[in-house]
């Protein structure tokens, strides 16, 4: 079944895209029991997400066995997003198929008058067909009309069939796929019969991530079970495969930022702090801090007393205002990861691991819950205390790509290194000191404050920015020799 290359400059993957007319019309579960399906099938399945989300691609990640990746057409050129899906097709061993997932409508993206950042940008540049998910409850007719619309709007984008979803019943099924075949052309390979089972747990970012949700849930694998089983009777598999191996061979890019390094030397070992607080790490930037030559080591903030033995620390995005009891009772992490701190081991912290790198984290402030805080606990809990500041949740939600530069030499680069990346919270960072230090000044983008990121003390680096380091390439080799004090 693998997907083998025509020459070394090119690369055949078979794939499809799964893109929808709008959010909300139930593609993320769909691609979830349609993986889950062709893995119980034999398939070697590679996931990708468009777009910027964490959490999809931890569900993807479970089910396959492999490592999900994200591409993104505002971070990424075309070469760059050909390197993250070929090198994703390989590294695992060789994928049969990929599924790539896409964001919010086909032709969302960055802007009112192009396809950055789109879906649809995503499908010309790999060159692949796109599955559209209609989300049809009390629509027949209509749905046509839709469908019609989306074919016309880009006649570079190649819709080669839909899937329908939340179907009623069958007399709502065959006039809905009559209509739709009838005045487009484009096959309906699938009806979903409408299901509140069907729905995944939800929460302010989207879905709850995939460690937290298999920890909390006795019946993880049987929702997924049920997913994988509609799928299974409502869509045809065999339709979909056929349209995924259509799709022509991939140029390979001229230079690849997963080319190997060769490794001299001690591995400096950095730790990554991942629990149910802490998990929004994108695949990229762990293998390539590893292809710099570090060494990873995972920890948990919320259930490990101490820090393990390392050079330097890396503390994702996640949900720590959900665990802010569990992560104040751990003195002692907290303690130690402080003491860290002061005597200059390097630490990067994003979104997250910022929160809790602050002095205190309040929640449900009356008056700012917003975007579905408000429900949560009024209550204020001390965190580490290594940056400054009091971080507020609920009082604004910022969703955003971001354009920025280093302002001074960093963990993660020197000075005039520019990036893009993206920022998706529901805090802000208050109580911040007159004399305090921000590393990264945003051109696009809110930050903590004033268009400013990056809060920084001694060599301890906190910001809201989310970095890809397939895209931000100085990240990884910048991090791994400060780490060795090459900088």
């Amino acid at each position: 079944m693998s997907g083998n290359s025509l020459d070394q400059q090119t690369k055949n993957i078979p794939r499809i895209i799964l893109s929808a007319g709008s959010s909300s019309s139930g593609k993320t579960t769909i691609t979830i029991g349609l993986l889950a399906a062709l893995t119980e099938a034999g398939y070697k399945v590679q996931a990708y997400k468009v777009g910027l989300d964490y959490i999809d691609p931890s569900y993807y990640t479970e089910i396959t066995g492999r490592r999900a990746r994200n591409i993104d057409g505002f971070l990424m050129d075309g070469e760059g997003v050909r390197d993250v899906f070929i090198h994703g097709a390989e590294v695992d061993g060789e994928a049969d198929i990929a599924i790539i997932e896409g964001v919010r409508g086909l032709y969302e993206g960055f802007d009112s008058f192009t396809d950055t950042g789109s879906t649809a940008q995503i499908a010309k540049l790999l060159k692949c067909s796109v599955i559209l998910i209609i989300n049809a409850r009390s629509i027949t007719r209509s749905a046509a009309a839709l469908v019609s619309g989306f074919k016309e709007f880009d006649k570079d984008v190649h819709i080669s069939g839909v899937i329908l979803n939340n179907i009623g019943g069958p007399r709502h099924a065959k006039k809905a796929t009559e209509a739709i075949e009838h005045y487009t052309g484009i096959p309906v390979i699938g009806v979903i019969r409408r299901n509140g089972s069907m729905k995944i747990s939800m929460r302010h970012l989207g879905l709850v991530p995939a460690i937290e949700e298999r920890r909390r849930a006795d019946n993880f694998d049987e929702r997924i079970e049920f997913i994988k089983d509609t799928i299974k009777e409502g869509v045809r598999i065999d339709r979909l495969l056929e349209m995924a191996h259509e799709a022509p061979g991939l140029e390979r890019p001229s230079k690849s930022v997963f080319s190997p390094q060769e490794i001299k030397g001690n591995r400096p070992v950095i730790g990554v702090a991942l629990d149910e607080a802490f998990n929004f790490y994108y695949h990229d930037n762990l293998e390539l801090l590893e292809m710099a030559g570090a060494r990873i080591e995972y920890f948990s903030p919320i259930h490990d007393s101490k820090l393990p033995d390392v050079d330097g620390l890396y503390m994702g995005g996640g949900y720590p205002e959900l665990f802010a009891a569990e992560l104040e009772n751990n003195v002692s992490m907290r303690e130690d990861i402080l003491g860290a701190s002061r005597s200059g081991l390097p630490i990067y912290a994003e979104c997250g691991g910022l929160m809790y790198l602050t002095e205190r984290l309040s929640t449900g402030v009356k008056g700012m819950g917003s975007h579905h805080m408000a429900e949560m606990p009024e209550s204020t809990h001390e965190m580490v205390g290594a940056l400054p500041g009091h971080t507020l949740m609920g009082h604004k939600r910022v969703v955003s790509y971001n354009v920025g530069s280093l302002a001074m030499d960093t963990v993660i680069g020197r000075a005039d290194n520019s990036f893009r990346g993206h920022e998706f919270h529901h805090s802000e960072i208050t109580d911040i000191p007159g004399d305090a230090k921000f590393a990264i000044r945003l051109s696009r983008g809110t930050g903590i404050i004033d268009g400013w990121d990056g809060l920084t003390v001694n060599n301890t680096l906190g910001c809201y920015a989310h970095l890809v380091a397939s895209s931000y390439r100085e990240f990884a080799g910048s991090f791994v020799d400060f780490i060795m004090g090459k900088n």
